[in-house]
């Protein structure tokens, strides 16, 4: 390493999360209309695929949608084919040999570029997001934000693992450890998060010198598309990354199965996790290594809200959990569960609370919430909701919203039993169940009545029944007086237990070595 990469690498500020933008300020407001109009200009766009630098154009095409105003056309993609699916593992596997021989300070260079990049375009991004995705200002910034974070935390991790690790030495030894990548790897990112955790999981694995294949969802491909010429445009070889648009049943089995496919890298549903996880056990002619699977998946996430709480500040952190982004994030609150003292207190000052929740197109930053992902989302939602009424008590919502986009009116259903499909299943919508609980006991017990254990947070000022929580809930993330989203990178290491997934704590210390193998060397003196 040159003096002056490793000057300026010695160097690096310490690691601090990237600022949001307020969007109630009128400039930030212009700002993000002429983001938008500047997005907008591109839609319809068509995409083909690139493997190692060729281009493939299959003529079949995938359109992504603004859930918004689903007329509208935000990209046209190439459909990978199972044989482009092989040849893009292929590629990705021999590459890795040259990729992962380059030294990591010259990947953390362009990951630190790459950083840089987005940093530049954020509110580029954002719009992406608000259009592809369906977010709101606030919550495409936090995206976009997070996505940058993970490039600055990723790119100082590695400098930390790919120099020398504390060894005991042994007399008459030099003994030494090291950090070798593992190959060509499957990234399959899911449309809650289309930048951020796309940017996570495809960075941590790129910096360690592994190659990688990515299947985004059909959702918010064409955001995808836009991160990985990020990537380009940051140094990173062409060979080393590949967008693959196409159906999960068509090419994803054909990546996880593939022999040279050596970790697979999932964010998304139970169902597909499971699945991922069996297929990628089973070794295939010619595999001679045990796949590694990290995978994130659902979560059924409570508040636990106790009589000795701040209400109005518990209330607050409920709302926030269980509504932001429409209630698509993992670690939504979707189940709120209430000591019996000031349940129906909490009822009314929840109702009154969600009935002032604006509903409308995401692009317009007046609204608190956006449209749901696609038609077959909220389908899904009404139906799960319809259960709702007859399992427990409607008190706000329960409805379409106005608007031609896919829109759901907030949703908050009581007296809910702990035996009920909408405390058990998750809905991955605006629907919250509310719970009554005898006393803290009670509440710890059907918190922890879930085969997920993703996020949690509880509301208290008895420091005693704090530090039950933190022995006794049983969750990966735990939030105390504070609502159960918006994990902070290095601050909030995220996974979670049970049927959440494999707990793998991205933008944490350890999550790069999920990525790495570690190479022991003893030589006798």
């Amino acid at each position: 390493m040159g003096a002056e990469r490793a000057a300026a690498l010695n160097s690096l500020p310490a690691f601090s999360n990237e600022p949001y933008r307020d969007f109630s300020l009128p400039e930030n407001r212009e700002a993000a209309r002429r983001a938008y109009e500047h997005v907008r200009a591109q839609f319809g766009r068509e995409y083909q695929i690139s493997i190692g630098g060729e281009r493939f154009a299959t003529g079949q095409k995938l359109q992504s949608r603004n859930p918004s105003r689903p007329a509208e056309v935000v990209g046209i993609h190439h459909k990978a084919t199972p044989e482009l699916a092989r040849r893009a593992v292929e590629s990705a596997h021999a590459f890795f040999p040259t990729w992962g021989r380059v030294p990591a300070e010259e990947r953390v260079e362009k990951l630190l570029r790459a950083a840089a990049i987005l940093r530049e375009r954020k509110l580029e991004f954002d719009a992406w997001l608000v259009a592809e995705a369906g977010k709101t200002w606030p919550e495409a910034e936090a995206d976009v934000s997070e996505a940058i974070d993970f490039c600055e935390y990723y790119a100082r991790e590695m400098l930390r693992l790919s120099g020398p690790q504390p060894l005991l030495q042994l007399p008459g030894e030099k003994d030494t450890m090291v950090y070798l990548p593992l190959g060509a790897g499957v990234i399959i990112p899911p449309w809650n998060f289309p930048l951020a955790i796309l940017t996570g999981m495809t960075t941590a694995a790129l910096v360690t010198g592994n190659t990688v294949v990515i299947k985004p969802s059909s959702d918010t491909p064409t955001i995808a598309a836009k991160f990985v010429q990020v990537l380009a445009d940051a140094g990173f070889p062409q060979r080393s990354f590949t967008l693959l648009v196409g159906s999960g049943a068509e090419v994803g089995d054909v990546l996880v199965q593939h022999p040279k496919t050596r970790f697979i890298a999932f964010t998304g549903s139970k169902a597909v996790g499971l699945r991922i996880n069996e297929l990628a056990a089973k070794p295939q002619p010619g595999q001679i290594w045990i796949k590694r699977v990290v995978a994130e998946m659902g979560g059924k996430d409570a508040i636990i809200v106790d009589r000795e709480a701040n209400l109005d500040s518990a209330v607050e952190g409920v709302v926030v959990s269980a509504f932001g982004y429409q209630g698509q994030k993992c670690s939504a609150c979707s189940r709120a569960i209430v000591d019996e003292a000031i349940y129906d207190e909490f009822l009314a000052r929840l109702q009154k609370k969600v009935e002032g929740i604006k509903v409308g197109p995401a692009d317009d930053p007046d609204n608190y919430m956006g449209p749901v992902i696609n038609e077959g989302a909220r389908r899904n939602i009404l139906e799960y909701i319809e259960i709702g009424k007859r399992e427990g008590r409607l008190i706000v919502g329960g409805e379409p919203a106005d608007g031609e986009g896919y829109f759901i009116r907030p949703t908050v259903i009581a007296d809910v039993p702990p035996e009920a499909r909408i405390f058990q299943e998750e809905i991955f919508g605006p629907v919250l169940a509310v719970t009554k609980a005898r006393n803290f006991d009670e509440a710890l017990e059907l918190a922890n009545r879930s085969e997920y254990g993703l996020t949690g947070a509880v509301y208290t000022e008895n420091r005693e029944k704090i530090e039950r929580a933190a022995n006794e809930f049983f969750v990966g993330n735990l939030y105390i007086n504070r609502k159960c989203t918006g994990a902070m990178v290095g601050a909030h290491p995220f996974g979670g237990f049970n049927m959440s997934g494999t707990d793998s704590k991205a933008g944490g210390p350890d999550y790069l070595l999920l990525f790495l193998q570690a190479k022991s060397i003893a030589e006798k003196l």
